[in-house]
């Protein structure tokens, strides 16, 4: 998975290959006092400013016409704090690179996505999030974060200062400001066992609830024209460590997911009426599997394969009438799909404008191969997942907008009114905030 790139002539795209823009300029600050520099200048020019990451959003959340800010310079541990248990973080550092770093140290985040190529403001700015029954997203595990303003000066947010801040900026879509720095907690490191099966997806739904209950990390793929899953469970284990090996995840991870996968999507987006047949094939070809290693490595895998995705979270409880009204809704449409659609879970959680806020959320994503038109798919899933008070995901595709959001989040006027006071101007606006901010 490539990091975020500029085409010909200053055009910028995402990882997706679905977004483009072209910036007035891009800057890649060194410092903060730089970064204040630059947001002070683009304001004297008119220009807006956005702060993009690796590239992985599927949403125009990081496009401008404005001031690019990359922040490829701002990358490194500040420091760690044993007593305290968090380390400090450039808001750049791509989430490989943080996970490496504490594994060198002994220490590790407790819960993570299933990729780490995003830079750790930008995966947290969208609210992404892995799956855990207790454990919730990486913006949960935030203690501090640091953030520039529009006027360029330098906040920083806590429980214990400015702490309405704190509340919405774990997770503020860059409407804000553009965070510098994040602290988060950490934890010694420890071992996860991994127990990966196929299972028939009506199994699965019978007995999501004990699934759910019984691992301390349960997710899932389903694979559309058939009856078949494949579940991953990932449990706190006292070891030993027996990791995967190396030819055996080279053949499972990149020959097959990856590399046989991707072929297998060429042939479909090729002869649509094949997808049935290869989703057959798809969903028999991997076995099941044990392992157990560090957290990163168990919770995180490689994804090669480009796609666009839209994913929403609904409550909890609401995710198994999802799912089988999703099924049907495929079964009667025609449609063809070769992406498996894949659930996850997190517990309520405390900040503003997470997915999660104030309750057990269910994740269910779809997905399309990059280049493949998605817009009957997605908008047929987007009506069952609104309908169930979906909230989507802020790096993913959707079609919400802020009257929808002021329904769905109970908190959203808080957000907006701490939008007002700390960027009264705008300057961080774009076309996607404008639509699910408002004006």
């Amino acid at each position: 998975m490539s990091s975020t790139a500029s085409g010909k002539n200053g055009t910028w795209r995402n990882w997706g290959g679905n977004v483009a823009a072209r910036p007035a300029r891009e800057v890649a600050p060194a410092s903060v006092e730089e970064l204040s520099a630059a947001i002070r200048r683009a304001a004297e020019d008119g220009l807006k400013v956005k702060a993009v990451g690796s590239g992985h959003s599927f949403t125009s959340i990081a496009a401008t016409d404005g001031v690019l800010i990359r922040p490829q310079l701002l990358t490194g541990i500040r420091s760690i704090d044993r007593d305290a248990m968090t380390v400090t973080v450039e808001a750049g550092t791509p989430l490989k690179r943080l996970n490496m770093a504490l594994a060198r140290e002994g220490l590790s985040l407790t819960n993570m996505g299933d990729i780490m190529e995003q830079t750790v403001s930008g995966a947290t700015s969208t609210g992404t999030h892995g799956t855990g029954r207790d454990s919730a997203s990486i913006a949960a595990q935030i203690t501090a974060l640091e953030l520039v303003t529009a006027d360029g000066s330098v906040l920083t947010c806590s429980e214990k200062e400015n702490p309405e801040v704190f509340a919405a900026a774990r997770i503020g879509l860059g409407a804000l400001g553009i965070v510098t720095a994040i602290t988060f907690a950490v934890e010694p490191i420890f071992l996860l066992s991994a127990r990966e099966e196929p299972m028939p997806f009506d199994r699965v739904l019978a007995e999501f609830d004990e699934l759910w209950a019984e691992n301390e990390h349960f997710e899932f793929y389903w694979f559309p024209h058939t009856g078949s899953t494949n579940t991953k469970r990932n449990n706190r284990s006292a070891g030993p460590e027996k990791p995967v090996g190396q030819v055996a995840g080279w053949f499972e991870d990149e020959f097959l997911s990856n590399g046989v996968f991707q072929a297998a999507q060429w042939v479909g987006r090729a002869v649509p009426a094949t997808i049935p047949t290869i989703a057959q094939l798809s969903s028999k070809a991997l076995s099941s599997r044990t392992y157990t290693d560090i957290p990163y490595k168990v919770f995180t895998s490689p994804r090669r394969v480009r796609f666009v995705e839209m994913e929403y979270a609904v409550p909890r409880e609401a995710v198994v009438e999802t799912l089988r009204e999703l099924r049907g809704m495929i079964e009667r449409s025609g449609l063809r799909i070769s992406f498996p659609v894949e659930v996850r879970t997190a517990p309520a959680d405390d900040i503003t404008l997470s997915t999660a806020s104030g309750r057990d959320s269910a994740y269910v994503a779809v997905h399309m191969v990059k280049g493949t038109p998605y817009q009957r798919y997605f908008t047929a899933a987007e009506r069952i997942l609104t309908a169930h008070g979906g909230r989507p995901h802020w790096g993913k595709v959707h079609t919400r907008d802020a009257e929808y959001f002021a329904q769905v989040y109970p908190r959203f006027g808080e957000f907006t009114a701490l939008r007002d006071r700390l960027d009264p101007d705008r300057l961080f606006q774009n076309d996607y905030l404008r639509r699910v901010l408002g004006a």
